[in-house]
């Protein structure tokens, strides 16, 4: 005979440990905001406290002295106000306007990264830890993730939430676990052509590791570094590739001059990009043969530095007029290194990975410029360090040369216009976040190179001749 059990039945159980479904309350959600937003009970606290002190009158005078201090400040000096004050407010004013509260939550749900709480019924949402906006156009925010989310969520929803924000496109990284890095990019950043650089008064100016050849989104100078660096930029006919050959010589200028820089130029379409400026450089090849023979001589005394340092015991080289930088540079790179004789292509392939994987201490760097990136056109595509993607026929492009993800991280040239408009317009990586920023490259005009040609032209080298049996 079975015996009656006083344990509850295991249905029991279940009935007993049921969560409820009665929110916290509205009070104590309340306390918790004003715990993570101070700010909301000090403001008004020292308002009332001053109010009391001085009086209702004199304290609305004072705010409004601000106010209008604020307003003329914005009107009179705008470069002042838009880098110290209005990335503040600008960032105050979208943070409580778009990224927060009920709207936020239910965007972020309509683009699948919000979920309902199926015991409170309200929207669970990852909260935004912090807003900065650079710029009119960028916003940049810190999201704490719910739980059941990662980055690659997240980065599969770019395009969506970017349409649902009325955004240009919106970029995603990680920043520390369970925290993303969300930009949101309101809008096309450049509006107008970036200024060619200017050249700089002398050698002292030229700093090598931070050329500037552009502005990034964010309204900063964009520089390119070039010692211990190779740079591949790809992009279509008419993207601008020009911009990124000129600006880098024109804030390099007094250093060529100077013969601190030595410029080698390969441009295999007859010198049509690069003649106008022949007399910087120390040779300038437009043939494969000549090609071949300039990147042996600069392999070859490659290797004759690197006897010199092993001899003295030297890791690296200093700058001096010794030692220059051998900056060789490839206009369409593809002639080279795939359409080209077969010989020639083995042969230009064999000196230019010599070059990119031993260059770095002997002070010797590469910059190649090409219109289709993939690896049969480029086999040495990943000796590049420093890549940059200006706007692309084909969205694989962009991956290609920025790396698997890119695109998904917000890196669009495939959509930039191919218009004059749109030129100089490209992506690089940031080292620091592992974010696409966006930048524009310099114009240079025809003027511009004639005036860098004028006035940085490296002295002609005496030539010895045989006159007569006698050296002249």
């Amino acid at each position: 005979m079975n015996r009656p059990s006083n344990r509850p039945s295991l249905r029991h159980h279940r009935e007993v440990v049921r969560h409820s479904s009665r929110p916290v309350g509205g009070e104590f959600r309340g306390l918790a905001w004003l715990v993570r937003h101070p700010l909301f009970a000090l403001v008004p606290t020292a308002l009332i406290a001053v109010s009391v002190m001085i009086g209702a009158m004199p304290t609305a005078a004072a705010l409004g002295l601000l106010a209008l201090t604020a307003v003329v400040w914005g009107r009179l000096h705008p470069p002042s106000f838009d880098r110290w004050a209005a990335p503040t407010l600008r960032a105050f004013w979208r943070r409580w306007t778009t990224y927060r509260g009920r709207r936020w939550a239910s965007v972020l749900a309509d683009c699948g990264l919000a979920r309902e709480n199926p015991h409170t019924g309200r929207i669970d949402a990852p909260r935004v830890l912090r807003v900065r906006s650079a710029t009119r156009s960028i916003d940049t925010l810190r999201v704490r993730l719910t739980r059941g989310q990662d980055l690659t969520l997240w980065a599969g929803r770019t395009e969506t939430l970017a349409d649902a924000l009325r955004a240009h496109r919106v970029a995603v990284t990680r920043h520390r676990p369970g925290v993303l890095t969300i930009v949101v990019e309101r809008q096309m950043p450049f509006t107008l052509p970036i200024p060619a650089p200017a050249i700089p008064a002398d050698t002292d100016a030229v700093d090598l590791a931070a050329l500037p050849v552009g502005q990034d989104e964010y309204g900063h100078p964009f520089h390119l570094a070039v010692p211990g660096r190779h740079v591949l930029v790809a992009g279509a006919t008419g993207s601008g590739k020009g911009s990124l050959i000129w600006a880098p010589l024109r804030a390099m200028g007094p250093a060529i001059r100077d013969r601190l820089v030595r410029v080698h130029v390969i441009d295999l379409k007859g010198g049509a990009e690069t003649q106008r400026g022949a007399r910087l450089f120390h040779r300038h090849a437009t043939t494969p043969a000549e090609a071949i023979a300039l990147l042996t001589e600069v392999r070859d005394e490659m290797k004759a530095r690197q006897a010199h340092m092993a001899e003295h015991g030297l890791r690296c080289l200093d700058l001096t007029s010794d030692t220059p930088l051998d900056l060789v540079m490839i206009d369409e790179l593809a002639m080279l290194t795939a359409y080209g004789e077969r010989a020639d292509v083995r042969e230009a392939l064999r000196l230019l990975a010599e070059i990119l994987t031993q260059g770095r201490a002997c002070l010797t760097s590469v910059m190649g410029y090409v219109q289709e990136p993939s690896k049969d056109v480029v086999d040495v595509r990943e000796l590049f360090p420093t890549r940059i993607c200006l706007g692309v026929t084909a969205s694989s492009h962009v991956d290609m040369v920025l790396g698997d993800g890119a695109r998904e991280r917000g890196a669009l040239a495939d959509e930039i216009p191919g218009d004059l408009a749109h030129a100089g317009i490209g992506y690089v990586i940031d080292q620091a976040s592992r974010l696409p920023v966006r930048f524009r490259a310099a114009l240079v005009t025809d003027d511009e190179i004639d005036e860098l040609v004028a006035r940085c032209a490296p002295p002609a080298s005496p030539t010895l001749r045989a006159v007569d049996g006698e050296v002249a």
